[in-house]
């Protein structure tokens, strides 16, 4: 059994991850869908609101031909006191795997010490690791490789910040970050990467150097879900770090624009560049269903 809380923990195994999501991908696209996983149920905890995340984990499920159990705390008893833990070990004994959206990564872990099925993180404070398996498929897609290009992430230093520096290292593409001073990603998820790879992770202040002959310019909102009250401060730090045409500029000339969703439009991202010639922002987003189908088949089946 194997659980997927961070992109660390498939970093070894991650083309295989991307080569099976493009493999159902190509038989979706011609109508052709093999069910794996039927009769098999998941579990959906999910403790923040989402659009991509409950919906491509359902309709994957579905067409993988088994159930997605949509679970909120307001409706289970965790929400009236019962232990992560106790949900973990009921849970386990009723599905074969359970997807969590979480506001703590130390509840993603205690629940996947306590449960004896798959726990796949479908988001928390420090990673978000199904996010990123869906973006390297869209690299791969749209670059044909990852040997010889450069990502560059412009925002915020979180949980999608960490989860791309843990990916990237992982299949050997560059990436530099670019965030204003105090937002930086942790330290330790850089270390981390840093002893994996050979490929270049550049930690800058400046939005243009980290744009500067980028293959790829990927940004995400500025106040994360969780970081509401510090939204006006943050708009005000971050606005030199907008994704516009003139940063866009400094990037090669094919270059793709990527966004996770949801986009606060006219804050981290411009209208004329999302819906511009340069992004692949739907087709990134269209991935989620793809790549986690490849998570749950390789976890659940």
């Amino acid at each position: 059994m194997k659980h997927l809380l961070s992109i660390y923990d498939i970093k070894d195994e991650i083309h295989t991850y991307i080569e099976l999501a493009q493999k159902i991908k190509r038989d979706a696209k011609k109508g052709v869908y093999k069910t794996p996983l039927k009769n098999k149920s998941l579990a959906m905890i999910f403790e923040k609101s989402s659009t991509r995340t409950r919906v491509s984990f359902e309709v994957a499920m579905t067409q993988l031909g088994g159930h997605a159990l949509f679970l909120s705390p307001k409706d289970m008893q965790i929400g009236r006191g019962e232990t992560i833990a106790d949900t973990a070990k009921v849970l386990s004994r009723y599905v074969d795997g359970i997807m969590y959206r979480a506001f703590s990564h130390t509840n993603m872990v205690e629940l996947a010490r306590h449960a004896s099925v798959p726990v796949i993180n479908g988001l928390d404070d420090v990673e978000h690791p199904c996010q990123i398996l869906a973006d390297l498929l869209t690299v791969k897609e749209k670059k044909g490789t990852f040997k010889g290009r450069k990502l560059a992430y412009v925002g915020d230093g979180n949980n999608v910040c960490h989860s791309l520096i843990l990916g990237c290292a992982a299949v050997g593409m560059d990436i530099a970050v670019a965030t204003p001073r105090g937002y930086e990603p942790d330290g330790n998820i850089v270390d981390r990467a840093e002893h994996y790879t050979k490929a270049s992770i550049d930690i800058t202040h400046n939005p243009q150097d980290a744009v500067t002959n980028a293959d790829v310019v990927y940004t995400d909102v500025w106040v994360s879900m969780g970081d509401e009250d510090e939204a006006e401060i943050r708009k005000q730090k971050f606005r030199p770090y907008q994704v516009n045409s003139a940063l866009l500029s400094h990037a090669k000339k094919d270059a793709i624009v990527m966004h996770c969703l949801p986009a606060h439009r006219g804050l981290e991202i411009t209208d004329e560049v999302m819906d511009g010639p340069h992004s692949v922002v739907f087709d990134q987003a269209e991935n989620r269903l793809h790549a986690q189908k490849a998570v749950l088949v390789k976890l659940l089946r």
